[in-house]
């Protein structure tokens, strides 16, 4: 019987849990063998200090090398800064398919967060500042996020961005169209230079940058899982 296994790559500063609504979906309708790997540095508890970009690579490469033992097949999906690891996977390695979940080729939307920042100023003047979800989570990921390993995020996209051309396997690349993180030239950045001569966009409309917890969730589950089974594919963006 042959084995099929998935590599499932979370981004920058978060963890498995960024794509574990969509992992436990597949391990529900599937008999896969799927990973969901903590970067160095990531987790519950960001330690990201002193962490490089290459260890981010390493730890991938190990969990990848460790499905291709035992997998004759082997799908990569990344997200965000994950998706950037999956490309760079794609071109070093033989794995069959790539999903790429808002993957951060760009990053920071800054319309969106200039109004989000318009949003928590105008709670801070009714004296609701620091009860704002907004500013409680930039907080949180300002005080636990220094500056050297954002360097080091640019450093690994800056690493990855001249490989695209190099990936020639089916790819299927989804971003919400109100993601405040990752704009959305960089969906359409990454669909035109991607080498792979099979390739799909899904924007989904009312998602954000967590597609898998995103209200498109259940459609962005249901098409890649057909992405993953169907033996061919129709390029196009929908």
């Amino acid at each position: 019987m042959m084995m099929i296994g998935c590599l499932c790559i979370h981004g920058f500063t978060g963890s498995p849990d960024e794509v574990a609504p969509l992992a436990e979906y597949l391990q529900k309708r599937t008999d896969w063998v799927i990973k969901t790997p903590t970067l160095p540095g990531h987790g519950k508890r960001l330690q990201l200090k002193g962490i490089t970009y290459d260890q981010w690579f390493q730890a991938a490469e190990r969990e990848l090398q460790a499905l291709m033992e035992i997998c004759e097949t082997v799908y990569v999906i990344g997200f965000s800064m994950g998706g950037v690891i999956a490309v760079y996977l794609a071109e070093k390695y033989k794995i069959d398919k790539l999903v790429l979940l808002s993957a951060a080729f760009y990053y920071v939307n800054p319309r969106q967060l200039i109004k989000d920042i318009h949003e928590i100023v105008r709670d801070g003047w009714r004296r609701r500042f620091r009860e704002n979800p907004l500013f409680i989570r930039y907080k949180n990921k300002i005080l636990a996020t220094p500056l050297t390993a954002i360097l080091e995020f640019r450093k690994l996209v800056n690493e990855v961005r001249p490989r695209l051309p190099n990936v020639h396997i089916p790819a299927l690349i989804v971003q919400g169209e109100k993601d405040a993180i990752v704009p959305m030239k960089s969906a359409h950045y990454l669909y035109n230079k991607i080498g792979s001569s099979q390739k799909k966009l899904l924007l989904l409309r009312e998602s954000y940058h967590h597609v898998c917890h995103g209200p498109d969730r259940y459609l962005l589950f249901c098409e890649v899982e057909k992405f993953l089974r169907e033996n061919k594919l129709e390029n196009g963006i929908y």
